[in-house]
């Protein structure tokens, strides 16, 4: 029986819109196809503009370095991005996994009234956020008519976005749609602050703004190349693009870090194996919790501000975040929010070195808590891996074959690790921005991690189409 909190759920899984699952066996070949339309879906939608909006360059866009997180773009149908899903997602994952809400995921009426919860507050967080959007004036003042318009768009555009997720999910694609949409968005923002060829005229160094472009346009004009090795107004750099690349290499590198615990199966004697403990044992989970966290800063403070403190005269409002206007837009300069916005170039971490070690220092902080939250919550824990491994008939050799001294050796181990890789990973989104990073620190921490994950399901998929005798080893039908 499912809980009583899911069990509201069940009238409305009748009306909620979902992907049948396939009915026959998909092919790789198939596969790839449905994956690719989901992701030129998704471009397409970053390059529609809302209808009955004017937005121009001038305007700024307030939320920039939160953009590549939740594949979001400005001004388009993907104004939302991913945000309300992943936010949806996230807070129902962290209320079944603590046990507040019930939910047994091997019950499959409960997996279907799980995801039918997860689309009705994807759903209505896309609403609200879509709403705060307009009345919080991001796009300015707009008439009632443009708001509804734009309303209208941003729900189906999200409610869109949804499906494609859930059709991949549902076994018609490879990997999750969520994951796939912050690789596209990410490889996008990569790709266009590298070769982007924009007119001379709309940059202060008088170059374009991709920075191989604006290399061989300096190597042609004579100039120095210093000048595009560390540029002005935060545009991409050489800098920023050398630092991309070593920081892809350093996390790959890390990806493969683990400490592998011989182990031993019971029903064949003498049969031995590992059981792998990563460094990066919670994986990226928790850059996207710190990530979503300062968004949700980032946008509440600029509502409060522009609301209520415009003058930033009240003291307490000012603690959450002060503003001044700029060209682009509202620029925070103090309170909380100025501390969990990156700075994002040499240049300004020289400016103001408190608030690059105040935000490294927050950032490592919350990764670690985080990472320590999601062991118990999302079942990684030494006692939950201990009773996994023993219910599967693993034992480590020279200890009894029960839960409690598997749970030790584990102890030793999985809590270190989390904390250090929590550290790390923090570490690494936060400093790798300061060398302007193309698609920030942690969109390119989450891309290492998504390529690595998809490189496993199409080497899977693809041996378990050759030899169909594994399909069942690795978990098929």
């Amino acid at each position: 029986m499912p809980g009583r909190f899911l069990g509201l759920f069940k009238p409305l899984s009748r009306v909620t819109p979902e992907i049948k699952p396939p009915e026959r066996k998909i092919g790789f070949n198939e596969k790839l196809f449905w994956t690719g339309l989901a992701l030129a879906l998704y471009l397409i939608m970053t390059e529609v503009p809302l209808y009955g909006l004017s937005i121009t360059a001038e305007q700024g866009d307030p939320f920039l370095y939160l953009r590549v997180i939740f594949a979001s773009h400005r001004g388009s149908l993907m104004e939302l991005g991913i945000g309300p899903i992943v936010t949806a997602g996230l807070i129902l994952q962290l209320l079944a996994g603590s046990g507040m809400i019930g939910c047994d995921m091997s019950n499959p009426d409960d997996r279907m009234l799980f995801t039918t919860a997860s689309k009705i507050f994807s759903f209505i967080l896309i609403g609200v956020q879509a709403f705060a959007y307009i009345i919080g004036g991001v796009y300015g003042a707009l008439p009632a008519q443009a708001a509804v318009l734009v309303f209208i768009q941003l729900i189906i555009a999200g409610l869109v976005l949804m499906l494609l997720d859930e059709m991949l999910q549902k076994g018609w694609g490879f990997g999750s749609g969520i994951s796939l949409f912050i690789l596209g968005g990410v490889a996008q923002t990569v790709m266009w602050d590298t070769f982007a060829a924009t007119p001379t005229w709309l940059h202060q160094d008088g170059k374009s703004w991709g920075a191989i472009v604006a290399l061989i346009q300096t190597a042609l004009s004579g100039l120095p190349l210093g000048s595009v090795f560390i540029r002005e107004s935060q545009l991409p750099s050489i800098l920023g693009l050398l630092t991309t690349i070593v920081v892809f290499f350093i996390v790959i590198y890390i990806e493969g870090v683990r400490v592998e615990l011989p182990i031993s199966y019971a029903g064949y004697r003498g049969y031995r194996g590992r059981y792998p403990i990563k460094l990066l044992y919670v994986s990226n989970l928790p850059v996207i919790f710190a990530s979503a966290l300062f968004a949700n800063i980032y946008f509440i403070s600029q509502l409060v501000w522009s609301n209520y403190n415009p003058s930033n005269s009240n003291v307490w409002l000012n603690l959450l975040g002060q503003y001044q206007s700029g060209e682009g837009g509202p620029v925070p300069f103090g309170g909380l929010v100025y501390y969990v916005i990156s700075p994002r170039s040499i240049g300004d971490v020289l400016t103001d070195p408190v608030r690059a070690l105040a935000y490294t220092g927050i950032l490592v902080s919350f990764s670690i808590i985080f990472s320590l939250t999601w062991l118990e919550v999302g079942g990684l824990g030494p006692s939950t891996v201990a009773k996994q491994l023993v219910d599967s008939g693993m034992q480590i050799p020279g200890f009894r074959r029960s839960e409690k001294p598997i749970e030790q050796v584990l102890k030793r181990y999985i809590p270190t690790v989390t904390i250090l890789g929590g550290a790390i990973v923090g570490l690494i989104a936060s400093v790798a921005d300061f060398f302007g990073v193309f698609g920030t620190g942690m969109g390119v921490l989450l891309s290492v991690g998504i390529l690595y994950q998809y490189y496993q399901i199409l080497v899977q998929e693809r041996v378990s189409e050759m030899y169909p005798a594994l399909r069942r080893f690795f978990g098929g039908e």
